[in-house]
């Protein structure tokens, strides 16, 4: 799933009863939508063609009469109307990501061929400013990045990370609104749908990355028939037991995956950024150097925490392995460290944004599938996890605010199947930090006969148009643009 980025910071047929509630699939999610009212965006460096506006949809599906809430989207009309299709949705990653501006944005890098044939759609899920936004307003020290992923005590204790966890539900609780305990990914299904009969189309086509595939998903699953030509990039396992949990748990295989590459990299003879002299040494390095960092933190006035701890050091880690053009800022951060020395400190996004951010993305996470209570069931996974891959010291298997969430999910999590149409094309890298080919060979399996899953020999996350390589960028514009998937999955060298 999709990290803050550095500047601003995942069924039936005629009529599905979908967890005990009934969404009829001859209507929208929500009735007869008003037609839209688009306008000029708000923001800077849009293209001047994308334009917005605001759908209106229930808080509850379950009580479409009661409370509405704002869902804004945004537009570039298909620039050849005589070739359009329809409308493609960018979902972003997150959980608490949106594609608002995705279409003047990663969109613009869509081929032109499939600029034709689309309008381009972007949304701010449910939560996420400008729709009706929330916010838990926890503590200036719990928006750290160490805080957010959940990295035990440098002993492996687990017992702050449960304080957190008890400290941030307790936020939520109290400052969040109703709309908290309605933020999960069958909710952003629903809206998805909502803003499809919003735009006045029969079907959608989709491309979601990272945890917008577990959306796309979710899509695909209670409106099979609503859907055009989906596009997942970068796949979430979709467990439909540990729901978000198995995501959290993919770091520790991510992580072995993508150290090995950053590890070559940064043993290569003339890198400005050398860090020792063999991929062996990198990581026997890195690893001291954690070590040592959790005994003897630097200070590093600026940053938060306001120091850099061996914690600090494994989330940069986590951080750079997302995409290899931030090898460099691992590199040069294990250099500094190892000279008793910090770099300036990295420029955090507006609290506004983070306490945002951090609302909706601990709703979704908590509201999709039931975590664990109890301190045991964690502190035995970090062990087990700590002593099997020490690179992520236990964090994967560790409590997170769910631990102590005040509200219990009010329907089952996701379960996805191989029942309705074949029109999915899975792209995956190889090397995935965030969301490994082993989660999304899961999801492969459990689409069937839905899906073609392209693989793509290469490192980082985000696949097409982004990490990938030629070979998998035109199996998807090829599919995007003519519906054309190749026969069977395909291996991108």
């Amino acid at each position: 799933m999709k990290q803050i980025t550095k500047s601003a910071a995942l069924i039936a047929t005629a009529s599905a009863v979908v967890f005990g509630i009934v969404t009829p699939l001859t209507a929208s999610a929500t009735g007869a939508p008003a037609p839209l009212k688009w306008a000029k965006c708000e923001g800077k460096g849009l293209d001047p063609r994308q334009e917005c506006a605001t759908v209106s949809v229930p808080m509850d599906y379950a009580r479409p009469g009661g409370p509405r809430i704002d869902i804004a989207v945004s537009r570039i009309p298909s620039e050849k109307p005589s070739a359009r299709r329809g409308a493609l949705l960018l979902i972003a990653g997150g959980p608490g990501g949106d594609s608002l501006d995705d279409p003047s944005g990663k969109g613009q890098k869509l081929p032109q061929k499939v600029r034709d044939t689309y309008d381009l759609i972007g949304f701010a899920p449910r939560g996420n400013a400008p729709s009706t936004p929330v916010s838990c307003e926890v503590g200036q020290n719990d928006l750290a990045r160490t805080a957010l992923r959940p990295w035990p005590a440098p002993d492996g204790s687990v017992t702050e990370n449960m304080a957190t966890a008890r400290r941030m539900s307790d936020a939520c609780a109290r400052n969040g609104s109703e709309l908290m305990k309605h933020i999960s990914t069958l909710d952003n299904a629903r809206d998805i749908d909502s803003i499809r009969a919003a735009l006045g189309e029969r079907k959608l086509s989709a491309w979601g990355v990272s945890y917008g595939t577990y959306i796309g998903a979710a899509y695909a699953e209670l409106f099979p028939r609503r859907t055009d030509r989906i596009v997942l990039d970068s796949s979430d396992n979709p467990d439909p037991v540990r729901a978000e949990r198995a995501w959290l748990q993919a770091f520790e295989v991510g992580v072995e995956d993508n150290f090995p590459e950053f590890a070559k990299w940064a043993s290569t003879p003339g890198n400005p950024d050398r860090v020792a002299d063999t991929a062996a040494e990198v990581r026997s390095r890195f690893l001291r150097l954690a070590d040592r960092l959790d005994r003897e933190p630097l200070p590093w006035p600026g940053a938060n925490p306001a120091e850099l701890n061996g914690n600090v050091l494994r989330q940069a880690m986590l951080d750079s392995l997302y995409d290899p053009d931030d090898y460099p800022n691992l590199a040069k951060l294990m250099l500094a460290a190892q000279k008793g020395v910090v770099p300036d400190a990295p420029q955090a996004p507006p609290e506004s944004v983070l306490q945002n951010y951090t609302a909706v993305g601990a709703a979704t996470i908590c509201n999709d599938g039931a975590w664990p209570r109890s301190a045991a069931v964690y502190e035995k996974g970090v062990a087990e996890s700590r002593a099997k891959f020490p690179l992520t010291a236990g964090m994967p298997r560790n409590a997170m605010v769910c631990a102590a969430w005040p509200w219990q999910p009010k329907e089952a999590p996701l379960r996805v199947t191989d029942r309705g149409p074949s029109n999915v094309l899975m792209v995956q890298n190889e090397r995935d930090v965030a969301t490994p080919l082993s989660g999304a060979l899961k999801l492969r399996e459990a689409l069937g006969r839905r899906a073609v899953m392209v693989t793509v020999n290469s490192t980082g996350h985000d696949a097409y148009l982004e990490n990938g390589n030629a070979c998998g960028d035109a199996a998807v514009s090829r599919f995007l643009a003519t519906g054309e998937r190749p026969r069977a999955d395909l291996y991108c060298e």
